[in-house]
């Protein structure tokens, strides 16, 4: 059973066709939706990197590329990923203590970037 329907959305016309026993469509819509979760996972690590970026610009005065190179340079010392150490910064910056092994990475990646910045 197929079924048309044309939605009227400020000038544009848009036409949706929905399939009731397709395979094909249903496996489809299943692939779609997991791009969309990946997707708005992916957006939701890009944000807390950002913070925790515009956190080391202004703690430590560097540009947006030396203040990504530090956060990488500490999760790669602390077996972290991106996203996981800057979501424990984000948090430590709400009040949470900072791990130990993230305070050692963060203070060796500082040391190397004044010394590459001098």
């Amino acid at each position: 059973m197929q079924r048309t329907e044309v939605i009227q959305k400020e000038r544009w016309t848009l036409t949706a066709e929905a399939s009731w026993g397709n395979a094909p469509a249903a496996r489809e819509v299943v692939a779609l939706r997991a791009e969309n979760d990946q997707l708005r996972r992916a957006l939701a690590r890009r944000a807390v990197i950002d913070q925790a970026r515009g956190m080391v610009m202004v703690l430590t005065p560097c540009h947006r590329g030396p203040a990504r190179h530090l956060l990488v340079d500490a999760s790669r010392q602390c077996g972290m990923t991106l996203a996981g150490l800057s979501a424990v910064l984000v948090s430590a910056w709400e009040g949470v203590p900072l791990p130990d092994d993230v305070q050692r990475a963060m203070r060796r990646a500082l040391r190397r970037h004044h010394a590459a910045y001098r």
